[in-house]
């Protein structure tokens, strides 16, 4: 559900609540001021303890990010090399006299992992999975006035590995401190269908989950208004109810929209459901439900359709860490993530391999982005020695359970997946469970297909055995795609994960037209690789599961019945290099490198996956390249993408190189050229007439410093941010691609270094510094607003260069 302005405005209000009349419902954003640290001292759970030594931080708050690089990290290379240990967090905060007539409860985000809570000394529960959402009602053991309370949160992410990826660690997600009347609409107690659609009309269907704790039955009046996204009132009605005692008791409503506004990833058009809970003609709760309206399908020989419109899904794989940021959850950061990810023509994001923060989901919903949402990456069968596979048993119905019920009223969420490579694919007891895990989905929502994502793509597979799944996931396989309809004939298609190309940006090896895979052996070095760890960035090289991009692209467009694909992955992440040697400590698989600079693949499927003309000409065309040695006169190997156009001519110091048109089903074209500096300069045509030009040119030595924001006004709300690139240029404006130069920053005013980085997967330098060097002539630095309005100065300098600077300003 959506963060609506009413909790942005109730996120206004002290902990310390007003002495003004009650609201029937309020959710305050608990952020602020936790103490916070590293170790297991003894009785930090008791509310006496002394922790006015504690570190004062605000959560989403990761403290793995904060560490040092190191291979012999428990986590190792493939959790990103980065120290784990258990951590403890402390806050206090008093509740007014009035409020001792209302439920309380805190609800957390994600805590990874092992999470122990505590309110006063008094043991509230604990949650091993470091991505589920959950609350504890504190009720019971709640001082009011003047005494204060203290909540205690113990995170245990001390044995390691338990992840194959970089997990993070610690409150890394929003907390929040909710209070409601002795009758209220229970957690995540909502769910809209909306069983028929049309461009005429729509039926939509409110079940809505009343918990009275009350010890004597109650009549109530749910009365629920459906707004358009207008905010115009399109819908009422009014239900009267028994609400039994001490238990929770549904209702069902029903509704008939004229003409509506259908969500679609064009136009994602929202919806709200504002339910209130009447008693004594007083309202005694308010709940707000945002959903959209829309119908989609996949077919066995059509593929998948929204809406109507037969349409791919050009989705990308993200893992939850924010880069520079760790794990700890920006709204910001996962909007730029996105952002980035639409201009290259994505439609779908698979919240690989776990439940998101929920504010992604209200950004698919809002931004227009099919989810593919999936819950486990092991089952019973361990990956890691100390992953999830240990609280299976306990834990994985409750959580299962929890990770629906919260995200299915998200119409973004239009695929279920219930496991990721799992392990019993290859043992009989995987019929059984994905059984039992489709049961459960569909128990809560039967409105949704439910896939795994299958790396063995056999019949012998006992997940697709088990004759559960909606739709048959494949992970790679790319060559098998063609003959999915034969091999499970009446069967639907969704590739869940591809390609697992790799790439460092801005580096090149000669030649480029080979493909090459990279082994499978982990132990060894870079075989076919390079000794530095750099991977070439043309599309040719990938994992050997694996393929390049344009490999998986080829296919993907040829069958209808494939309804889309989800690219392994957009983002390069912490964690899982490929092959797991140290120095590197994070992913060669995304289409954009891990501080958001865009690899060149990114241009090929923004050529195939958008609307607008492109025309992308690479490798750059400058020596010395000390990575990859060229030489003077050596040969070079020059690739375009392009769209909207019959041809590209590419011209050196203007002399043309020759046209080259697509042949078959090409997806770029290439020339080989002997290196000469000057410019490139590539015209594409189409009949004849020019379409784009683009120019690549030689820099001259490094001269100047240029600093790029993406925003530059920001919230004054302590947690905004403003994505700043830093460019080495020569005199004329043009990158240096060679650059390395170390790059210093100081920053006054109203804000703070919320992290740096340059997007090479071999750097050990910190993220949380006020410097960092730049790799192939960029690097990133993040800032954060602080919580007054003012002004913020960037100063970027560094030795032999002109610096420069700029002004943010916080509101």
């Amino acid at each position: 559900m959506l963060r609506t302005l009413l909790f942005l405005f109730f996120s206004l209000y002290s902990i310390v609540l007003s002495a003004q009349t009650p609201l029937p419902r309020t959710t305050v954003l608990f952020n602020d001021n936790w103490k916070f640290s590293l170790g297991e001292p003894a009785n930090a759970h008791e509310a006496a303890f002394a922790d006015k030594t504690w570190r004062t931080l605000d959560v989403p708050h990761d403290w793995s990010i904060e560490g040092k690089f190191d291979e012999k990290n428990p986590a190792g290379v493939g959790g990103g090399a980065l120290p784990g240990g258990i951590g403890w967090y402390r806050k206090s905060f008093a509740l007014a006299e009035k409020e001792r007539t209302k439920k309380v409860f805190m609800q957390f985000d994600g805590i990874y992992r092992n999470s122990e809570v505590w309110i006063n000394g008094h043991a509230l529960g604990k949650r091993p999975n470091g991505y589920i959402s959950f609350r504890y009602e504190l009720t019971p053991y709640l001082k009011y006035g003047a005494e204060k309370n203290v909540i205690a949160v113990k995170v245990d992410n001390s044995k390691q590995p338990n992840s194959r990826w970089y997990s993070g660690a610690g409150i890394y997600r929003n907390v929040w401190l909710i209070t409601t009347s002795a009758i209220y609409v229970d957690q995540w107690g909502t769910f809209v269908q909306t069983p028929e659609v049309s461009g005429s009309f729509a039926t939509v269907s409110l079940q809505v989950n009343v918990r009275n704790t009350i010890a004597k039955d109650q009549t109530v009046d749910i009365q629920t208004t459906i707004r358009d996204p207008e905010g115009n009132e399109v819908g009422q009605t009014s239900t009267t109810h028994k609400a039994f005692s001490s238990r929770t008791s549904g209702i069902t409503q029903s509704f008939t929209l004229r003409n509506p506004k259908l969500w679609s990833v064009d136009k994602p058009d929202l919806y709200k459901a504002v339910t209130q809970i009447i008693q004594n003609k007083k309202v005694i709760d308010v709940y707000e439900t945002t959903f959209g309206i829309r119908y989609f399908n996949f077919d066995v020989d059509k593929g998948f359709s929204l809406n109507g419109k037969p349409m791919k899904i050009n989705g990308v794989c993200l893992h939850h860490d924010l880069g520079c940021l760790g794990a700890a959850f920006n709204t910001r950061a996962m909007e730029r993530q996105l952002e980035i990810m639409r201009g290259m023509g994505v439609n779908g994001i698979r919240t690989s391999h776990n439940p998101p923060a929920p504010e992604l989901l209200d950004l698919c919903d809002k931004m227009g982005f099919i989810v593919m949402d999936e819950m486990f990456d092991m089952w019973k069968k361990k990956k890691s020695d100390f992953d999830y596979s240990l609280d299976w048993d306990a834990w994985h119905e409750r959580d299962l359970k929890d990770f629906i019920i919260r995200d299915r009223n998200h119409p973004s969420v239009m695929i279920w997946s219930v496991g990721n490579e799992i392990g019993e694919q290859w043992d009989s007891t995987g019929v059984d469970i994905t059984k039992e895990l489709v049961s459960i989905v569909k128990s809560l929502d039967a409105s949704r297909p439910v896939t795994t994502a299958n790396n063995e793509i056999k019949p012998y597979n006992n997940l697709i055995k088990s004759g559960a799944l909606d739709i048959i996931g494949y992970n790679y396989n790319h060559k098998a795609y063609a003959d999915f309809q034969k091999d499970y004939p009446g069967k639907k298609f969704i590739a869940t994960e591809t390609t697992s190309a790799l790439a460092t940006r801005g580096h090149y090896d000669m030649p480029s037209d080979s493909i090459r895979r990279w082994p499978i052996a982990w132990d060894k070095p870079f075989i076919e690789g390079n000794a530095d760890n750099t991977v070439s960035a043309y599309d040719n090289v990938s994992a050997p599961w694996g393929s390049t991009h344009e490999e998986t692209l080829k296919v993907m467009k040829k069958h209808d019945f494939l309804s889309g694909m989800f690219i392994w992955t957009g983002f390069d992440y912490l964690g899982e290099p490929t092959p797991y040697t140290w120095p590197s400590r994070s992913s060669y698989f995304g289409v954009v490198d891990l501080a958001g600079f865009p690899k060149d693949a990114y241009y090929l499927y923004q050529s195939e996956w958008t609307g607008k003309p492109v025309l992308h000409i690479y490798p750059h065309w400058n020596l010395p390249d000390r990575q990859a040695g060229w030489k003077a006169g050596q040969t070079i190997d020059v690739w375009a993408y392009y769209n909207q156009a019959d041809e590209v001519e590419l011209f050196l110091n203007g002399k043309s190189q020759g046209v080259k048109r697509k042949q078959g089903d090409d997806l770029h074209v290439m020339w080989r050229l002997k290196y000469q500096p000057g410019t490139l300069k590539a015209v594409s045509r189409k009949n004849g007439k020019e379409v784009l030009v683009k120019e690549v040119k030689t820099a001259n030595s490094s001269y100047t410093i240029s600093l790029k924001a993406d925003r530059t006004t920001l919230h004054a709300n302590g947690s905004d941010l403003s994505f700043i690139t830093v460019e080495i240029q020569d005199d004329q404006g043009t990158v240096v691609p060679y650059a390395e130069n170390l790059i210093r920053f100081k920053i006054s005013g109203e804000g703070s270094v919320a992290g740096v980085d340059n997007g090479d997967p071999v750097s050990h330098d910190s993220f949380q510094a006020h410097e960092r060097k730049a790799f192939h002539g960029l690097c990133l630095l993040v800032v954060r607003s602080s919580k007054k309005s003012g002004t913020i100065t960037v100063e970027a300098s560094a030795d032999g260069l002109i610096s420069d600077s700029l002004n943010i300003e916080t509101k």
